[in-house]
């Protein structure tokens, strides 16, 4: 079947789902096959519970007209998506970076939503079957898109810019993250940057944190036309100051062209989301949203999933920051930490994933920063953790492990970070 023909049934039943615990009635279902699963197998099943069309790509199951035959599912549902691309004529501003880049997704929403219907990725659907996804979700009647966009390989970032076709752009910035994937920091630098060379090549626009240094090199390299600057200094187009992280974020900002100063109060801890900040009220102002609207968004945006985010239990104040982590996160979590003003500071820290050949070296320098700073109590879970255990330090090898000391902490004000795989969430209900 030509994607055009498939088009026109995606047209009549725009309900699209790779899952059948979430078809709804008259909905396409999409086969897709796992490491350890076969899609194909619950063709029957979708139908049953509502699937209008299955598309298959293992003749055996094909029982009728409804089940549609193609070459390989996932291809289709890519090369889907991106022709309902080409009949969308918003902006679509791509958002990618090693930390950061959920956190901008959502503030950028919470900015562009209070003047335009907007549609952005829904909880991490960011891969190459996640923003496929996120495309043919969005319907004629939405007037702007944020598309995240994530990566652990070289060449990622450039196919899902061909898919999703992001008219504007930013990254966050570039960190030591799945380093077993991109080789080196210089992987890291590539393929983040290739949200820029997209850019370049399709005349879009790019939002800059030009006191990035990494950022900067990488936008000047490209010569992007269309660039708009934010960041700490005066001479970016927009800049703005922490006033307050303790330990929620006060920050102020202004413009070149508006010496007005402006300022917001708001539900998110660590300074290092001043940058998230600033890249939503830059990217606000380009598409001319007042700022007392932006202040409006930026103050209304309460954080979720795990990510700085400041929960109070019955017996500690928890920033809850784990679901994900890597080597520029910690360090960034660690200094938000020891700035905090406040009594008793209990740090919680799991291992990193995806680091390979530099782990053990990376693991090192997060528990030598840690034990520097003036923090009460430091705990580290985890394998790779536990191979750097001394006197000085709690270490134990497993998130269950360490539930017993974790239940000791009391009128303490404790910051859990690690990667998603570790399930801190069992210490966040512990403690």
């Amino acid at each position: 079947m030509q994607i055009e023909e498939l088009y026109r049934i995606y047209r009549t039943f725009p309900h699209v789902s790779t899952d059948t615990r979430q078809i709804g009635q008259d909905s396409i279902f999409f086969a897709l096959k796992g490491v350890n699963f076969n899609g194909n197998a619950f063709a029957d099943q979708a139908i049953a519970v509502g699937a209008k069309y299955v598309i298959i790509d293992e003749p055996a199951y094909k029982k009728g007209e409804n089940y549609i035959l193609v070459d390989d599912v996932l291809t289709t549902l890519q090369e889907l998506a991106k022709f309902h691309r080409l009949q969308l004529h918003i902006p679509f501003i791509g958002v990618t970076g090693t930390n950061g880049k959920t956190t901008t997704k959502e503030l950028l929403y919470a900015v562009l939503s209070q003047k335009y219907k907007t549609y952005a990725t829904q909880g991490n659907l960011n891969n190459h079957i996640g923003v496929p996804l996120t495309l043919l979700a969005i319907d004629d009647s939405y007037e702007m898109a944020i598309v995240e966009m994530g990566a652990n390989h070289i060449g990622e970032i450039a196919f899902l810019c061909g898919i999703a076709q992001p008219t504007h752009g930013l990254i966050t910035n570039v960190g030591k993250a799945h380093l077993e994937g991109f080789g080196s920091f210089e992987g890291v630098k590539k393929a983040k940057g290739e949200l820029y060379d997209y850019l370049q090549s399709h005349k879009g626009i790019l939002f800059l944190q030009r006191n990035n240094q990494h950022l900067s090199e990488m936008a000047d390299a490209r010569k992007i036309e269309q660039t708009i600057t934010y960041g700490l200094s005066e001479s970016n187009d927009v800049f703005g100051r922490l006033i307050d992280a303790d330990p929620y974020l006060s920050i102020a900002w202004q413009t070149q062209d508006d010496q007005r100063g402006f300022e917001a109060r708001t539900n998110l801890t660590g300074s290092y989301n001043l940058e998230n900040f600033l890249a939503a009220i830059t990217v606000g102002l380009h598409f001319g949203i007042d700022p007392i609207e932006i202040k409006q968004g930026i103050e209304s945006y309460v954080p979720k999933n795990n990510r700085s985010q400041i929960t109070k239990t019955k017996r500690n104040t928890v920033i809850a920051d784990f679901y994900n982590a890597n080597a520029s996160s910690m360090s960034a979590a660690l200094d938000n930490m020891s700035a905090l003003s406040v009594p008793h500071k209990v740090v919680i820290l799991g291992d990193m994933f995806e680091l390979g050949d530099e782990s053990y070296e990376e693991h090192c320098k997060v528990v030598l920063k840690a034990k520097s700073l003036a923090l009460d109590r430091l705990i580290f879970v985890g394998e790779e953790f536990y191979k750097h255990k001394d006197e000085h330090a709690e270490f134990y090898e497993s998130t269950e492990s360490a539930r017993e000391a974790v239940a000791s902490i009391s009128d303490s004000f404790v910051l859990l970070k690690a990667s998603r795989g570790m399930a801190f969430e069992k210490l966040l209900t512990t403690l």
